[in-house]
């Protein structure tokens, strides 16, 4: 007895562990798993929030009328960043600095071109998707440092959750092949196990990723103890690298430190095209993906061709380039990619996998998908919770305070948040475009929206709120499309036929989430007029009044 006591001991006090710490945060939890999970789309979302760049066509002359564009938009600059278009990006993004521009992002200028003319493009301002990446493990409306900390136990308990949730169902492996439909509480127990079995992995390694990001901020202890508070000497070990000396800096983009008055004249720049073939020939998986070009148009430039993406996941961020002259067009060297140190690369493997950055569309879909999977884990969990208390509630007769308050989060978390973010995506549209502080009135949308979504779950029955809200992100998610198209877009048709994927995907995946939403509205109407037709069908039968089946009516209401 006493030796099965002692697993039983360990399952039922690691359920409790589980239920609680899935609990406390749990719609903490949902946020960042939704809002993460619809980050691996940034690049798409950020296109598809301006669509003043959806008439932007790649060509194969793109990279040389971007360089005559930015003769035209910088000619005084001295140096140029462009970034290419890719299956994620159809303009082309510049950036670059002005003679004794301050360091940093302050002095650097940001533009977008039209991929087959040149020609610059004026935006609406937007945050676009970015919005929703910081939201993932920032929160917006607080201050950072404090939004990081609360993201980051929200993300140890979470790690909790998973591992005691595996210890706590003996047979998960079991259950995930068992779902029992319309059984009430054993079918949310079922999707809840598969949807945590089926992405399994993922769900550790998003979670300990994330962790390892934001590791010197939760435990800085061990590297302040070995390096003595000396974060610069502890970065450059991290990164492989010797520490600087006498204040070297970075000379790139500054030609040696020679400023553009000490050239006689102008300099005629060569093609990039044949650069561009050459680094495209060299790297046929991923081909060029940016241009630097120092000291444009002046005697010794230089331009840098860099590989669209990294080599592999180990030297994250560093990618294969190509120097040319920027007079001839002659390759001068081909700059090997520094060794990184194996604390770097293991840290680069585990934070590229939570990121996302190094995948291809198809694996990119499968982190997406997984996301979904995650998020749902945590939705069903949390309404696992109130469905496995409705028993105590009938037999109090009433249902406590801190019942209804979880009834209510998960209406307003769950449903109100996919109705904030459809929300967002609007505002970024109808927003007038001179609108003063424009993109902050867009983040606005976002959570009053959210805030009404709480107000609605509050004041509607419980059942009723879910029903509307989840309708509500099911016809506004259906829409977007339309919107799109209505308020300058490129409609599906158009974007499919050009080959702009990134606009298309986003409409795509928007008709994919309403129909979702949709789907979850009917089954919830459903459930809520099951009772009712029971109830009529056993009154017909017995040849009752149909007045007497107005508490099973009222009890549907819930």
């Amino acid at each position: 007895m006493r030796i099965d006591a002692k697993p039983e001991g360990l399952r039922q006090s690691m359920a409790w562990m589980h239920t609680w710490s899935g609990l406390v945060l749990g719609w903490l939890l949902y946020a960042v798993f939704l809002t993460g999970t619809l980050s691996f789309f940034l690049d798409e979302m950020n296109v598809w929030m301006k669509p003043e760049l959806h008439r932007s066509i790649p060509t194969a002359q793109t990279g040389q009328q971007a360089v005559v564009g930015m003769e035209r938009l910088a000619p005084g600059a001295a140096s140029w960043t462009i970034n290419l278009p890719d299956e994620r990006r159809n303009s082309v993004d510049v950036t670059w600095r002005k003679p004794g521009a301050a360091a940093g992002r302050a002095g650097t200028e940001r533009a977008s071109l039209d991929a087959a003319t040149g020609e610059a493009i004026e935006t609406r301002e937007t945050r676009g998707g970015n919005f929703l990446y910081r939201f993932h493990f920032e929160l917006y409306a607080m201050p950072r440092i404090w939004a990081r900390w609360i993201v980051g136990v929200a993300t140890m308990l979470m790690f909790i959750a998973i591992i005691s949730g595996v210890i706590t169902h003996k047979k998960i492996f079991t259950d995930f092949f068992t779902f029992r439909r319309n059984k009430g509480q054993r079918s949310w127990l079922d999707a809840h196990n598969a949807t945590a079995v089926f992405a399994l992995p993922f769900h550790v390694v998003i979670t300990f990723s994330g962790l390892l990001l934001l590791m010197n901020m939760l435990m800085p202890f061990g590297r302040d103890a070995v390096y003595k508070g000396d974060s610069q000497a502890y970065n450059a070990e991290f990164r492989g690298q010797a520490m600087q000396q006498g204040g070297q800096g970075n000379n790139r983009g500054g030609g040696g430190g020679r400023g553009r008055a000490e050239v006689e004249g102008p300099m005629v720049m060569a093609d990039v095209g044949p650069m561009l073939a050459t680094a495209a020939a060299a790297w046929p998986e991923r081909g060029p993906g940016s241009m630097i070009i120092t000291r444009p148009g002046a005697a010794g430039s230089t331009i840098e061709v860099r590989e669209n993406g990294g080599l592999s996941v180990v030297e994250r961020g560093a990618s294969r380039r190509m120097v040319f002259d920027g007079q001839t067009g002659q390759l001068k060297e081909t700059p090997a990619i520094a060794p990184v140190s194996g604390a770097r690369g293991t840290f680069n493997v585990m934070t590229s996998l939570h990121l996302g950055r190094f995948a291809g569309p198809a694996m990119r879909w499968v982190l997406f998908l997984s996301g979904v999977v995650g998020t749902l884990m945590v939705a069903t969990g949390m309404v696992l919770w109130v469905v496995k208390r409705q028993p105590e509630r009938r037999k109090l007769g009433r249902t406590p305070v801190g019942h209804r308050l979880v009834e209510v989060l998960n209406v307003a978390g769950i449903a109100g948040l996919p109705v904030a973010i459809a929300a967002y995506f609007y505002g970024n549209r109808l927003l007038p475009i001179g609108l003063v502080q424009r993109l902050d009135w867009e983040i606005r949308v976002f959570f009053i929206v959210w805030l009404v979504c709480l107000l609605h779950a509050m004041v509607r029955k419980h059942r009723a709120a879910w029903l509307e809200q989840l309708g509500a992100a099911a016809v506004m998610f259906l829409a977007l499309p339309i919107v799109n198209v209505a308020t300058g877009g490129a409609g599906l048709v158009e974007s499919i036929s050009n080959g702009l994927w990134a606009i298309a995907g986003f409409d795509l995946v928007a008709i994919v989430m309403g129909l979702g939403f949709a789907f979850a509205a009917y089954r919830t109407r459903a459930k809520a007029e099951a009772p009712l037709r029971s109830a009529a069908a056993s009154a017909s039968s017995r040849n009752t009044a149909p007045c007497n089946d107005a508490s099973i009516a009222g009890e549907a209401a819930r």
